[in-house]
């Protein structure tokens, strides 16, 4: 058995505290793009929307909710599958993402206004005046994205699905 040392994964160094999402998010190429969201169980429908997301920007900040959060979203009692520090490990290795962090309130409203992005974006089940942060980021003389679907993928219907439901 080898006894060799391994380094730690490049991409965990997107990983980003709450505490010092304001000063790591103003280091970042403008504008910056926000979007937050559970991401439990990453498929092709959320991959191609965060490509998406990013595009519109020079940069990404991902806001994940913690584990109390998803629970409280009423998606069931055994979400969310993976673990928040599973969660942000996956997110921070795509190569669309700059910086994940979380949060454990209900919405990402602190966390939006610590990154102060240029682009708030979600995907297309939001309407642009229904999403969280949409009347601050445009105060500040940002945009609001709602990204429609372009792949119909849902993680509760994989679950599903996996159960033979």
């Amino acid at each position: 058995m080898s006894t060799r040392s391994y380094a730690r994964p490049a991409f965990e160094s997107k990983l980003c505290p709450p505490e010092q999402l304001a000063e790591r998010a103003a280091a970042l190429p403008q504008p910056l793009v926000f979007t937050n969201g559970c991401f439990d169980i990453l498929h092709r429908g959320h991959v191609t929307y965060l490509a998406q997301a990013r595009a519109l920007g020079a940069a990404m900040v991902v806001a994940l909710n913690t584990d109390a959060s998803v629970r409280r979203q009423g998606k069931g009692d055994d979400r969310p599958m993976n673990p928040l520090e599973d969660r942000l490990a996956v997110m921070a290795a795509l190569e669309s993402v700059d910086l994940v962090t979380w949060f454990d309130e209900d919405t990402p409203i602190a966390r939006i206004l610590d990154a102060r992005p240029g682009i708030l974006v979600k995907g297309g089940d939001w309407a642009p005046e229904r999403i969280v942060g949409a009347p601050e980021v445009r105060a500040w003389g940002g945009e609001v994205h709602s990204i429609p679907f372009e792949v119909e993928r849902s993680t509760t219907a994989l679950i599903r699905r996996i159960r033979g439901k």
